[in-house]
């Protein structure tokens, strides 16, 4: 069974057990339930609240800014919710993104595929904080505005942190004046975003400033059956030298590689050796490519000439554009070795007479061969817009060269008017296997770098857990300095007596912010019984009661009921509606 169901069959059985206890009256007085839910209740704090409510006029304009902050979110998120559900119609299922899957709407970690159970605690901990800063926010303003407050306490799924609540007196609480309980319920966002930024800051500067990416290339995997996987490196391991020569980053390791003969000695992590036997390998492949050959292929000889190395490969592809291709299992494959590409209808390249809507290879440009689309890429950039270049292309299988006046590349450059595939006619190779793990890119976002600003930094840190799931550039998720990543790292600096506790505080910060943040843009939506609908009523209140007109009462109730009516429905088109129009 999956995690899920293992878990909804834990809550069942936990339910049994929780309607027997309260039957037989076993359960204390303080102990409440609602469904599966056990609610702790209690009135301490009470007098802690009052203390601390007293500098009122602080704590009202506190409770303003909270009131326009939240207005802001809510119409944002409102905006949000309907692109998000419009686009998910549109989009085909096989194309929806994993982040809509019912079980990744849960906050389980172990369910939620971007939430692991290595970080439960701290993921735990960080709703901890988010729940009592948002309910003890809100008790806070309760007393601030003179509202009585009947008991305090927090939510549990078993043990479980699920919810805080602060239960206002219902009769103090209509007698309350209109902005006076708009500013309560504009508290406990506000209090949430405040946590945010306080935990990012000092995860941005002392605490990612003591994190150190540590010397080699970092592996976060190897791709099954290929050299690396079949010589025992996996993910965790650090490449630190090739052949006794030392490589510090991607880039070293790659001309060490470049010069290295089909057997390579690795040393793993700075103490033991490995031995490994190079094979060209197809690592992606554009589905139905010219080429014929998929993910998972091993190339043996290129127009008969034995290849163990990428490097050998692309030099074997430096005579005629069209190359024969034998695999390991001793196919052969003809094509066009270039860059795979689709002609722009409007382009400089249309106008010269190459299919247009078309896929062609290039496979060179006035006379130098480009092998793939990063060679591609580096003879445009010594072009200029309006200048006319021969660019010769296979097309249909037939060699065609084209006199093709360049457009302008945003980056200034000459432009074809192309959309290019990766690698070579749409493969990309390698002869070790190894997924290197960008460890200093992402030190580098969680240290708050790239962004510009703070609030961008924040924004780039939100979209770790989900990183690798495309569109963002970056090959894996980043749930925090946990498992194997910690191997990529060493502690340095005023917190290096910490140790690897350094990894834990950095954890707790990551996921309390970025919980909070999430939490409080969540209470944001204007709908009930969310802080956002209650924010709605009494704004819209407040505008329907200054207006001329009748029946005040029942124009509030019919814009808060659709405002509601239309977010939830855009949610669940969100999760359920993928595909429904494609």
């Amino acid at each position: 069974m999956s995690t899920l169901t293992w878990v909804l069959v834990g809550v069942a059985i936990y339910w049994v057990i929780l309607l027997s206890f309260r039957n037989r009256g076993l359960l204390p007085s303080y102990v409440g339930t609602q469904g599966p839910i056990i609610t702790l209740h209690t009135k301490r704090g009470r007098i802690l609240l009052d203390r601390l409510a007293r500098p009122k006029r602080f704590w009202r304009a506190f409770g303003n800014i909270g009131v326009g902050i939240a207005l802001v979110v809510m119409a944002l998120s409102f905006a949000f919710v309907l692109f998000a559900a419009v686009q998910a119609l549109y989009t085909p299922e096989t194309t929806a993104s994993a982040v809509t899957e019912p079980r990744n709407v849960v906050v389980i970690p172990g369910v939620n595929d971007f939430l692991p159970l290595s970080v439960a605690p701290e993921i735990v901990f960080g709703l901890l904080v988010a729940l009592v800063v948002h309910e003890g926010a809100h008790g806070l303003l309760c007393r601030v505005e003179d509202i009585d407050i009947e008991s305090m306490g927090v939510a549990l799924l078993a043990i479980v942190p699920m919810g805080a609540f602060v239960e206002p007196n219902h009769e103090s609480q209509e007698n309350a004046d209109r902005g006076g309980k708009t500013r309560m319920f504009a508290a406990g966002v506000t209090a949430n975003f405040i946590v945010t930024i306080v935990a990012f800051g000092l995860l941005f500067g002392p605490v990612a400033g003591s994190i150190a990416v540590a010397p080699g290339v970092a592996v976060g995997g190897t791709f099954p059956g290929s050299p690396a996987d079949e010589a025992g490196i996996g993910e965790g391991d650090r490449i630190t030298a090739v052949d006794g020569q030392s490589v510090a980053g991607e880039t070293e390791l790659a001309e060490a590689l470049s010069e290295a003969g089909g057997e390579v000695t690795l040393t793993i992590d700075g103490e033991r050796d490995v031995t490994v036997e190079r094979e060209v390998s197809v690592t992606e492949a554009v589905e139905s490519g010219p080429s014929g050959l998929a993910a998972g292929d091993s190339i043996a000889s290129v127009n008969g000439q034995t290849v163990t190395t990428e490097t050998e490969f692309r030099e074997a592809l430096a005579g005629e554009p069209i190359v024969t291709v034998e695999t390991a299992a001793g196919e052969e494959h003809t094509f066009a070795a270039g860059t795979l590409s689709t002609v722009a209808e409007d382009g400089p390249a249309a106008a010269a007479g190459m299919p247009a809507g078309e896929q062609v290879v290039i496979t060179a440009i006035d006379g130098e061969r480009v092998v793939d689309s990063e060679e591609l890429t580096t003879v445009l950039q010594d072009t200029e817009p309006g200048q006319t270049v021969e660019i010769e292309a296979v097309v249909d299988g037939e060699v065609e060269t084209y006199s093709v006046e360049l457009g302008e590349h945003p980056n200034g450059y000459g432009q074809v008017g192309i959309q290019v595939q990766p690698g070579i006619t749409g493969l990309v190779l390698d002869d070790i296997g190894v997924q290197p793990y960008p460890a200093e890119t992402y030190l580098g976002l969680v240290g708050g770098e790239g962004s510009g600003t703070f609030v961008g930094a924040i924004a780039t840190a939100l979209i770790l857990p989900i990183a690798g799931i495309g569109g963002f550039g970056l090959p894996f998720n980043f749930a925090g300095f946990t498992g194997y990543v910690t191997e990529f790292y060493v502690v340095e600096g005023a917190l290096a007596p910490l140790g690897s506790g350094v990894f834990l505080l950095a954890n707790l910060l990551f996921w309390t912010g970025w919980i909070n943040l999430n939490l409080g843009f969540f209470n944001c939506i204007p709908a009930f019984p969310l802080d956002g609908g209650h924010i709605l009523r009494t704004s819209t209140e407040a505008i329907v009661s200054r207006l001329p007109i009748r029946g005040s009462y029942e124009l509030t109730k019919t814009v808060t009921i659709s405002v509601g009516v239309t977010m939830l429905f855009g949610l669940l088109v969100m999760i359920f509606g993928q595909g429904l129009l494609a």
